[in-house]
C-alpha cells in the first residue's frame, strides 16, 4: 500500500511566473470628422472646434448632394435662381447710389433680411441640419466654444452669400463720402453678424417645438405665411405707387435706422451727413445686439444640453383636455342640428381633420386668409368691386376637390361602408354639409365686411347670390372630380401635395373642375348681365334668391352624379390615394 508521496525541499531560484498577455494596440483614429474632440484626453477647449464644424458642414452639403441626381438638380436650379435674384437685388441698389432716398432704403432692405433670418428657421428648420444643436448635446463641448464655431459655420451657405452682397450693395448705395464708407466696412458684417446671431437664436429657442408634432404642423403653414406675405408686399407695392414714391418709406425708416441690424446701415447715413456721433451710437446698438443675441443663443444651447426633454412626458394632459371638450362641443353642436346617423359621423370626421391633420389645417388656413385679404385688400384701395367677395367662395370650394385623397392610405376604412350608390351619395353629402358649416357664413362675412368697406350696399344681395351659385358649382364639380381624378397626398413631406407620377391627375381634378364651376355659373352670370342692360333700376336682389336655388340644384345633381362613380370605382380611388 502506497502513502502519499512526502514534500521534497522547496525549489530554489526564481519562481516561473506566466507571460502576460501584451495590450492591444490602439485602434488608429479616425478623420477629424468622425470625432469632432480629441480621443487622446486633449481637453476639448484647446481642439481646433470651428475648422471641423465648417467641415462637417461642408460634408454634409456634399453628402446630401450625392443622394440623389434629383436633390443635386434642384440645388443647382436654386443656386442659379438665387444668383439671378442676387444680381438683380444688387443692380438695383447700385443705381439707386446718389437718389435722395438711397439711405431708406438700404435701412428698409437691411430690416428686411433680418425679419427673413428671423422668421424662415422656424418654417423651414430641416433646410439646414446644423441647425439642430440636439445633435451636438451627447459631445464634451461647451457652449461658448460651441457659439463661436456654430456662428462661422453659419456663415457658409447660399443663405449668408445672398445676404452678404445685397448689404454691400445696400451700403454701396447709402454711403457718401470717405467716412461713410469706413463706416460701411463695419456695418456690412456687423449686421451680417446679427442676422445669422438672431436666426441661430431663434432655432434654439425654438428647436423642441421644432422637432414636435406642433413644430411640423408650424412648418406645414410656412405656405400660409408666404401667401399672405405676398399679399401684403403686393398691397404695399400698390400703395407706394401711388403715394409718391420712396418718400413714403421715409416715415418707417426714421424708426427702422434705431432698431438692430438696420440700425448699422442708419450709421452709414449718419457718417455721410456727418453726424459721426449718431454713428456712432447707432454702430453700438447694432454690436449690443449682436452681444445680447450670442448671451441668448449660449443660454439656450446651455440648457439644451443640461436639461430634458419633456415634449414627449405626460404633461400635455391640459392640451389634450382641451382638445377633447373642444371635439365634444363640435360633436353637440352638430347632434343637435343633424340626427344622429352616416351624415353626422362624416361630418364630425370631416371637421376633426381640419382642426388636426396638418395639411388640411394648412389648406384651409390659406384659403381663408387669402379668401379674405384678396377683396379687402382691393377695396381698401378704392379699386376693387364687391364682385371681389366671390373669391372666398372660390377659395374656399377649392377644398371640396379631392375628398377622398384627404383621407390617404386610411380611406380603405372608409371603402368599407360603401357597398352601394346611395351609400356613396350619403358619403358624398355629408362632407360637402361639412364644408359648407364653415363656408356659408364665411362666404356671407366676408361679402358683408367688403361691401361695408366699398360702401356699396346696393349690391350684396346679387353678390350673395353669385357667391352661393359659385360655392353650388365647386361642390358639383368637386364631387365628381374627386370620383374620376383622386390623387395621393404625401404625409411624410409638409412641403408636397402630391404623390410622384400624379401630378397630372391633380392638375386635371383641380383646374379642370374649377374650369367645369365657372362654366356651370354661366346662367347666373347671364342672368346677372342681362338685368342690368334691360332695366335702369335692375331688380338685382331677385339673384339672392336665384343664385341661392341655382347653387343648391347644382350641386345635389353633382353629387347625384359622382356618386354612382364612387361606388363602381372604389378599388381604383383605393389603390390612387394610397400611393406613396
Amino acid at each position: 500500500m502506497t502513502g502519499p508521496t512526502p514534500a521534497g525541499p522547496a525549489p530554489t531560484g526564481p519562481t516561473p511566473t506566466t507571460p502576460t498577455p501584451a495590450a492591444p494596440a490602439p485602434p488608429p483614429a479616425g478623420p477629424a470628422l468622425s470625432a469632432p474632440y480629441p480621443l487622446s484626453g486633449t481637453p476639448a477647449a484647446s481642439y481646433p472646434l470651428t475648422p471641423t464644424l465648417v467641415r462637417l458642414k461642408l460634408s454634409l452639403l456634399r453628402n446630401g448632394l450625392r443622394q440623389s441626381s434629383g436633390r443635386t438638380v434642384a440645388y443647382i436650379g436654386t443656386l442659379v435662381a438665387v444668383l439671378l435674384f442676387t444680381a438683380a437685388q444688387v443692380t438695383g441698389l447700385v443705381l439707386l447710389r446718389g437718389h435722395a432716398h438711397a439711405a431708406t432704403v438700404s435701412v428698409l432692405v437691411a430690416a428686411v433680411l433680418a425679419v427673413g433670418w428671423a422668421v424662415l428657421p422656424l418654417f423651414f428648420p430641416s433646410g439646414d441640419e446644423t441647425l439642430d444643436p440636439t445633435r451636438l448635446v451627447m459631445l464634451p463641448l461647451r457652449p461658448a466654444p460651441l457659439v463661436r464655431a456654430l456662428l462661422v459655420t453659419s456663415l457658409v451657405g447660399i443663405g449668408p452669400a445672398f445676404t452678404l452682397s445685397v448689404l454691400t450693395g445696400a451700403a454701396y448705395a447709402a454711403a457718401r463720402g470717405a467716412g461713410a464708407v469706413a463706416v460701411a466696412v463695419v456695418a456690412v458684417p456687423l449686421a451680417l453678424l446679427v442676422c445669422v446671431a438672431l436666426a441661430r437664436a431663434v432655432a434654439a429657442a425654438n428647436i423642441r417645438l421644432l422637432s414636435s408634432r406642433k413644430g411640423r404642423d408650424l412648418a406645414v403653414l410656412s405656405g400660409l405665411v408666404i401667401a399672405v406675405g405676398a399679399q401684403f408686399v403686393n398691397f404695399a407695392a400698390q400703395r407706394l405707387g401711388t403715394a409718391g414714391g420712396l418718400a413714403a418709406l421715409d416715415p418707417a425708416a426714421s424708426v427702422v435706422r434705431w432698431l438692430p441690424p438696420a440700425a448699422a446701415f442708419g450709421a452709414v447715413d449718419s457718417a455721410s451727413e456727418g453726424a459721426y456721433a449718431r454713428a456712432a451710437l447707432q454702430l453700438l446698438l447694432s454690436a449690443g445686439a449682436l452681444t445680447v443675441l450670442l448671451y441668448a443663443w449660449q443660454r439656450s444651447l446651455t440648457k439644451l444640453m443640461t436639461a430634458p426633454d419633456g415634449s414627449t412626458l405626460g404633461a400635455s394632459g391640459p392640451d389634450r383636455t382641451r382638445n377633447a371638450k373642444a371635439a365634444r362641443g363640435v360633436g353637440r353642436l352638430l347632434t343637435a342640428l343633424v340626427p344622429e346617423g352616416r351624415t353626422a359621423t362624416v361630418m364630425r370626421r370631416s371637421l376633426r381633420y381640419v382642426w388636426r391633420d396638418p395639411k388640411t389645417k394648412a389648406a384651409w388656413a390659406t384659403s381663408l386668409a387669402i379668401g379674405l385679404i384678396v377683396p379687402l385688400f382691393n377695396a381698401l384701395q378704392g379699386q376693387g368691386t364687391l364682385y371681389f367677395a366671390c373669391f372666398a367662395a372660390g377659395m374656399l370650394g377649392i377644398q371640396m376637390y379631392n375628398q377622398f385623397g384627404q383621407d390617404t392610405s386610411a380611406f380603405w376604412m372608409v371603402a368599407q361602408t360603401i357597398s352601394s350608390t346611395r351609400d356613396a351619395y350619403l358619403e358624398l353629402r355629408a362632407r360637402a354639409l361639412a364644408l359648407l358649416v364653415i363656408t356659408l357664413p364665411y362666404s356671407v362675412l366676408v361679402t358683408v365686411a367688403t361691401a361695408a368697406v366699398l360702401g356699396d350696399w346696393h349690391t350684396l344681395p346679387e353678390a350673395l347670390g353669385l357667391s352661393f351659385a359659385l360655392l353650388g358649382a365647386m361642390l358639383a364639380t368637386g364631387a365628381v372630380a374627386s370620383a374620376r381624378f383622386p390623387y395621393s397626398i404625401p404625409q411624410d413631406n409638409g412641403y408636397k401635395n402630391v404623390a410622384p407620377g400624379q401630378a397630372g391627375l391633380a392638375g386635371i381634378s383641380i383646374f379642370g373642375g374649377m374650369l367645369g364651376a365657372a362654366l356651370l355659373c354661366a346662367p347666373v352670370l347671364a342672368l346677372t348681365i342681362w338685368l342690368h342692360v334691360s332695366y335702369t333700376a335692375a331688380p338685382t336682389w331677385l339673384l339672392l334668391p336665384a343664385g341661392t336655388a341655382y347653387g343648391v340644384l347644382i350641386a345635389q345633381g353633382g353629387l347625384r352624379l359622382a356618386a354612382p362613380q364612387t361606388a363602381t370605382r372604389l378599388p381604383e380611388i383605393l389603390a390612387a390615394v394610397s400611393k406613396g
